[in-house]
């Protein structure tokens, strides 16, 4: 059985929702990278050594535990904690229309033209629309491909448009199965 997971992939690709969803079935604790980035949400970042300080006690914490979320850039020395990484990915245009809901669910008419957060979410979208085109100096495709590069545990892909459930019966199909690809491509 793995006992460390990390699930990452672009912004709205249902990462943190997968490993919600998973916990429902495993005796695993969850943790999301947005707590360790963010001291106040999308407002105030935290600094790269208490992040990693904090990350750092709960992986020494937990024996069992999925993190969701990508570490790409401030985390990179936890890359071997992990016994197997679940990379999503789904189509730009799916991604975005998440993203948009996702905004206005959030902050509703704030989030839309003349709204306060108007502004913040229209940064946070278009850095979103980012993510499959460039290069090692944003979260990225390419990015999260070269990070994955040198994993020593498996990496199981799941790329498409599947549902919560789909994904959580992928995931949970894999851990029964012994394993010894490096990577899996469904």
């Amino acid at each position: 059985m793995y006992k460390r997971i990390h699930i990452f992939g672009a912004a709205g690709t249902g990462t943190t929702t997968l490993g919600t969803a998973l916990i429902e079935h495993l005796q695993h604790r969850h943790l999301d990278t947005d707590d360790y980035f963010w001291i106040t949400k999308y407002t105030e970042q935290r600094q790269v050594p208490d992040r990693i300080r904090l990350l750092n006690r709960d992986l020494t914490r937990y024996e069992k535990l999925i993190l969701t979320g990508a570490i790409c850039g401030w985390g990179d020395q936890f890359k071997q904690s992990f016994d197997l990484v679940i990379f999503l990915s789904l189509p730009k245009e799916i991604r975005l229309k998440r993203l948009q809901l996702r905004e206005y669910e959030r902050y509703g008419e704030e989030a839309l033209e003349g709204g306060s957060k108007f502004e913040q979410s229209k940064a946070f979208l278009d850095w979103a629309s980012l993510y499959d085109e460039a290069g090692m100096d944003v979260r990225s495709k390419t990015l999260h491909e070269h990070w994955m590069s040198d994993l020593h545990c498996p990496v199981l892909r799941i790329e498409g448009d599947y549902s919560v459930q789909e994904r959580v019966k992928i995931v949970l199909d894999y851990l029964k199965e012994d394993r010894s690809i490096r990577y899996a491509r469904l």
